[in-house]
């Protein structure tokens, strides 16, 4: 049996990169899956999942939108009848706009996806888990979230929202067996950061992605997933309110001048 098995489970930003990922591992270990995406990759990744053998259906919609958000639950629950885990993974990194160009709009749309888009996860998800005394709730966050130099800062405001909102909600719902974490990415290989890596790739730097952290290298979106995988699991069954840094040690030290042993 899977770590998964006989559970449902919802999966925002499944159509590439981590959501993609965490789909094909999830439904690997015996999920049933409603994913969605804004676009209608949704699909290919649900087709990858059926082709694998597993199970899964896909909705194209907006994860900062509440009825589509309440509507992705909603066929969750009417298609197997429970929702165990909801991960919350959508997300934009709000492109690397200049300080003095960034506007009120920009800010409003990266946090509307970033950061509402989990809430409104958490929000209507906890509300069918807590009848049941249990459930996971997984939000993505970010290595920049917990502190400067590794985005903009419209998205690292947002996912420091994100840290922020996952022990607050775990919290929130305390005493209801409902469970809140969020993972932080480092610098991963996605269609997000694609930018970084064909930039990178151009200028004959590719084996300098990720020099910055212990492990010196950059991740794939599968070790994300497995992450999440944890999080879903009854492994994690006693975590709770926490973000679990996935970023090769990034995160555990200050910027410091590497000095060859």
């Amino acid at each position: 049996m899977g770590r998964l098995t006989g559970k449902s489970a919802v999966i925002t930003g499944a159509g590439s990169g981590i959501g993609r990922a965490a789909s094909l591992l999830f439904a690997s270990e015996g999920a049933s899956l409603v994913i969605a995406d804004k676009f209608d990759t949704a699909e290919e990744t649900a087709a990858m999942v059926r082709s694998a053998g597993g199970k899964a259906i896909a909705l194209v919609g907006d994860a900062g939108e509440e009825a589509f958000v309440e509507a992705l639950i909603g066929r969750a629950v009417s298609e197997h009848g429970v929702l165990d885990v909801i991960w919350a993974n959508a997300g934009i990194s709000g492109g690397a706009t200049p300080r003095e160009e960034q506007d009120a709009a920009h800010w409003m749309e990266v946090l509307r996806v970033n950061l509402i888009g989990p809430f409104l996860a958490m929000k209507h998800a906890s509300a069918v888990m807590v009848p049941r005394g249990k459930g996971s709730i997984i939000m993505t966050a970010s290595v920049a979230g917990i502190r400067s130099g590794a985005g903009g800062m419209p998205y690292s405001a947002s996912k420091a929202g994100v840290i922020n909102l996952a022990q607050t909600s775990a919290n929130d719902l305390y005493g209801t067996g409902v469970r809140v974490n969020a993972v932080c990415p480092g610098l991963i290989e996605t269609g997000m950061t694609k930018p970084i890596f064909d930039g990178a790739r151009a200028r004959g730097n590719e084996d300098k992605i990720g020099q910055l952290n212990p492990l010196v290298r950059y991740g794939v979106p599968s070790e994300i997933a497995h992450a999440g995988l944890f999080l879903a699991s009854d492994d994690a069954s006693y975590v709770n309110g926490q973000a679990i840094a996935v970023d090769g040690g990034l995160s555990s030290s200050h910027p410091v001048v590497r000095r060859k042993r």
